[in-house]
């Protein structure tokens, strides 16, 4: 299947600037990250169609072939037709370098810019798995919580080298991380074998951290979890990830958020629901109840007389907040007619007393018009037999 136009895939113009790729990549990349779509194969082939989208077209080179060559620039093979065995997108960057190499910088300049040339690698992001109770999604709290992790090494102050020393540039490829071998007009680049595309070499590495600029150490860091907040919720933390290498920068760290069940209340979304038993009596006759509140206090529900087992009670505006708003849910309170149990022999004689009454249309209208359609069936059935 044919490949989509870059620029049709992130939904930009062909004379969109940086900031308009950059804005409409990560509207896109978050509505199709797979963290947010489990599951969703498609979901997951969008989300890497934008993001090949964007690593070509943020590009200035790559986007500069893709211009005039199309997607055919970096297939094997390439535009220039054959004996062109490499990846087409290396011989562009080169013929680029040939040409304008001084005004991008040269060599040195992608280990400035944080690209490959310098050894400045970004960190990892980390995730961090937070158990809440649903009293504290509904107060929001302040979480202090530790992690191992990576961060920058202080005797070194992140560059690996020594103490009174520092990196120096690679001599094979003159700090840029990369070497080329030439091949008739064009030359390939590659990764260099030295400094394995650091584009340093540290002759004399930090003790401490063995020159990777970073140890391993505790932190201790402090979540503010707002109200509101739902289960499978996530906190981003900017930058409070692992350190990058020797000086890179930080990556994110990501708090993953669970709420713990609750012994009388579930929920949905900003609504709770509390099932709360009644005697019969105060189903038959009326009465009051004391119900708990997700707030810590309790309030009284109206019992009217003749209340049916599934009957909802709405409390407005006792329910859980709405997270970023001013909004609240509601509370209900649903009842059930507990049948009672073991009764003493006067109680049963009682019920039978009562039974013996009569229990007619009056008392029992669901099951008396129920049995009386069930005998108007049946009926149906004998007289469809006869005829």
């Amino acid at each position: 299947m044919s490949k989509r136009d870059y620029y049709e895939v992130l939904g930009v113009a062909k004379t969109a600037s940086e900031g308009e790729m950059k804005s409409a990549f990560r509207k896109l990349a978050m509505a199709y990250h797979p963290d947010r779509n489990p599951g969703d194969k498609e979901a997951e082939i969008k989300f890497k169609e934008v993001n090949e989208a964007y690593q070509t077209l943020s590009d200035g080179q790559k986007r500069a072939a893709y211009d005039r060559f199309g997607h055919a620039a970096f297939s094997q093979g390439g535009a220039g037709g054959p004996g062109f065995g490499a990846d087409f997108g290396d011989f562009m960057s080169d013929i680029f370098d040939t040409f304008f190499g001084d005004a991008r910088g040269g060599p040195g300049a992608g280990a400035r810019a944080g690209r490959p040339g310098g050894g400045r690698e970004r960190g990892a992001d980390l995730r961090y798995n937070l158990e809440i109770s649903l009293e504290e999604a509904f107060t929001g709290k302040t979480e202090t919580i530790r992690l191992p992790t990576s961060v920058t090494c202080e005797v070194c102050a992140g560059s690996g080298a020594k103490a009174g020393s520092k990196p120096r540039a690679c001599p094979t490829c003159g700090g840029y991380g990369r070497v080329r071998a030439a091949q008739g007009f064009f030359a390939i680049e590659r990764t260099c074998p030295n400094c394995q595309g650091r584009g340093e070499i540290i002759d004399d590495p930090c003790a401490a951290c063995g020159g990777a600029g970073r140890v391993t150490r505790e932190r201790t860091l402090s979540v503010n979890v707002p109200a509101g907040v739902d289960d499978g919720l996530r906190i981003r933390l900017a930058g409070e990830g692992e350190s990058g290498l020797r000086g890179g920068p930080a990556g994110d760290l990501y708090i993953f958020l669970s709420i713990k069940p609750h012994p009388f209340f579930q929920r949905d979304g900003a609504d709770l629901f509390c099932r709360v038993p009644i005697s019969m009596v105060t189903a038959a006759l009326s009465g009051e109840i004391t119900v708990p509140v997700i707030d810590g206090s309790h309030t009284t529900v109206r019992i009217p007389a003749g209340t049916q087992t599934n009957k909802q009670f709405r409390l407005k505006g006792k329910g859980m907040p709405v997270l970023r708003s001013r909004d609240v849910g509601d509370l209900y309170i649903q009842v059930f007619v507990e049948t009672p149990q073991n009764l003493t022999k006067r109680q049963r004689e009682l019920l039978q007393e009562f039974d013996q009454q009569g229990t007619g249309v009056d008392n029992h209208p669901e099951s008396a018009g129920f049995f009386s359609r069930v005998k108007e069936f049946f009926d149906g059935l004998s007289g469809s037999g006869r005829a």
